[in-house]
């Protein structure tokens, strides 16, 4: 057995390293907790990645890669193709029949906004990037840009919103 003055020092820092250990453990009430992604969200954050990749890209009617131009079907099936692998073809409307709508206050980064700017329904798609943004490829000053859902001329004609993700 060893004599009481070794095992007090010993004890005295056991006891010490327990106290400073214990406060580890418990958080401050207002430390943010971890956000848990789903797929679906992995996904869109994938899209707009990409998609903002493709700002100040030249517009091109018909346009289907960023070398020789797009248009906004062009920009998106572009996008969803290279980014996530899925394939939306054709014009914005033949894209807009597909998906599932969504309210503008589900939106979520990588669904997509539609338009009706050419007296058609669902003649021109985006792609939500959050913050009621979105980026296109208008013909209006020939570049990929982001635009707002709020306020101006695209908010005017907003139509609808659909998702890709489940």
């Amino acid at each position: 057995m060893l004599p009481r003055q070794t095992l007090w020092p010993a004890a005295t820092v056991v006891l010490c390293l327990s106290a400073l250990l214990s406060g580890c453990g418990n958080l401050p009430a207002n430390t943010p907790q971890p956000v848990t992604l789903t797929n679906a969200d992995i996904q869109g954050n994938d899209v707009v990645v990409f998609a903002l990749g493709l700002v100040e890209t030249d517009y091109r009617f018909g346009g289907k890669n960023p070398a020789a131009g797009l248009d906004c079907s062009g920009m998106v099936s572009y996008v969803f193709d290279k980014a996530v692998g899925l394939k939306l073809t054709g014009s914005a409307a033949d894209i807009a029949r597909k998906g599932h709508v969504v309210g503008v206050s589900a939106l979520r980064p990588g669904d997509l906004v539609f338009f009706n700017t050419a007296n058609r329904p669902y003649s021109h798609v985006g792609i939500y990037i959050g913050d009621q943004r979105f980026v296109h490829a208008p013909s209006k000053n020939g570049k990929v840009r982001i635009d707002t859902l709020k306020t101006g001329w695209f908010a005017a004609r907003f139509e609808e919103a659909r998702t890709y993700f489940n």
